[in-house]
């Protein structure tokens, strides 16, 4: 007997560079700056709360749209913080996770055909869900110079066309560590205006901005706000990734059709951590604090390799430090990224990963999203180099 031959539906699609690299961080005994997710526990509150709604009887298939009370309050915090007034009936729903959440965006609003342009260098879950929709994606590269990332926004203009659905957008920036602020939110504004373009805005990292700046998100600007998806997640805001809990907001025309894949992909989010979610954050401190949290440890990192032969790039939002490399070799990335991992013993990603074409810049990056001896470790090892 045989098994029937399966057309793939993501041909290009095999392992990931992330599990590439956290195998040969482990097999290498290598610290493991790749993966974007800390190697500390969250606020002992948070799994005590989930214990407690548990306790409470809340184990049953929650509404499909997410607890109301969660609803609430992700719908005051993005008022309080941003100033845009979503209705908790018919514009928040709660996801599995921030992946779930910009998949379905994507599935329902791309049709066969439809072309959706990205920013490049992009999380990699953008192009596979472009392309399970039945779209195309139109890659538009980031200006990369030695004050670091930006977007062009004239570049981004030109890759519009009559078939145009939508526009992806990601700030805080993974991989880059850049930050969108006003003047490029109002020059995508210009973009799109008078057209049906949507915009499907990532804002995973939205917490996580430094130097006293504030985060520009996409729900501050009501021209914006009127055509977009926003994304966000409580596992990166609550340093529980492992949770997969997070939120969508949109206008309720177009959260309407949002729900109707939400509904047979993922149906609804696990039901305690949505009641133990929303009793945390009556107590708006752990987020309003994280910036400062991070930035120590941006700023613990960054003066570990200011006498390395690395050059640091602008890191001004996540948890993410790009650097150059072309002080100490003249490899691609990827193959510098698996030097530095068996040789050194620090493992980074390559940022060709981020390319669909595999763009070659000589720059990897680092998450410090780590307790600080593992930080110290990883940089008394690439300050040998």
């Amino acid at each position: 007997m045989s098994t029937p031959v399966l057309q793939s539906r993501l041909p290009q699609v095999g392992t990931t560079v992330f599990t590439t690299m956290s195998n040969l961080a482990s097999r290498h005994q290598a610290v493991n700056l790749g993966q974007g997710f800390p190697d500390f526990g969250c606020d002992p509150r948070l799994p005590a709360l989930v214990t407690d709604a548990m306790a409470a009887g809340h184990n049953q298939y929650p509404m499909m749209t997410g607890v109301p009370a969660l609803r609430a309050a992700v719908a005051a915090k993005i008022a309080a913080l941003y100033g845009h007034a979503y209705d908790v009936d018919s514009e928040i729903t709660i996801t599995s996770g921030a992946s779930q959440a910009l998949m379905t965006a994507i599935l329902c609003a791309v049709h066969p055909g439809d072309e959706v342009i990205v920013i490049e260098p992009a999380y990699d879950l953008y192009l596979p869900a472009i392309a399970l929709a039945g779209g195309v994606a139109v890659p538009v590269a980031m200006e990369v110079a030695e004050n670091g990332y930006s977007i062009a926004w004239a570049r981004v203009a030109a890759a519009v066309s009559a078939r145009t659905r939508m526009i992806v957008i990601n700030s805080p920036h993974n991989p880059s560590g850049t930050i969108l602020r006003r003047a490029d939110l109002d020059a995508l504004a210009a973009i799109v205006r008078g057209s049906e373009i949507l915009i499907l805005s990532d804002e995973v990292y939205e917490h996580m901005v430094f130097d006293g700046e504030a985060h520009e998100s996409v729900c501050r600007h009501a021209e914006l706000a009127a055509r977009a998806f926003v994304v966000s997640s409580f596992g990166k805001t609550y340093h529980v990734t492992g949770w997969k809990v997070g939120y969508i907001a949109a206008p309720a025309s177009l959260m309407a059709e949002y729900r109707k894949v939400h509904q047979y992909n993922v149906f609804t989010v696990n039901t305690p951590m949505q009641h133990a979610i929303a009793a945390y954050m009556n107590d708006p401190a752990p987020y309003l604090e994280l910036p400062d949290f991070y930035q120590a440890k941006r700023d613990l990192f960054r003066a570990g390799l200011a006498g390395s032969r690395f050059t640091l790039l602008p890191a001004d939002g996540t948890y993410f430090q790009c650097v150059r490399y072309d002080a100490i070799s003249d490899m691609a990335e990827g193959e510098f990224a698996r030097w530095l991992t068996v040789e050194a013993q620090v493992a980074a990603i390559p940022m060709s990963a981020f390319y669909r074409d595999g763009f070659e810049s000589g720059i990897v990056r680092f998450c410090f999203a780590k307790q600080d001896p593992t930080l110290r470790l990883a940089l008394e090892r690439l300050a040998r180099l």
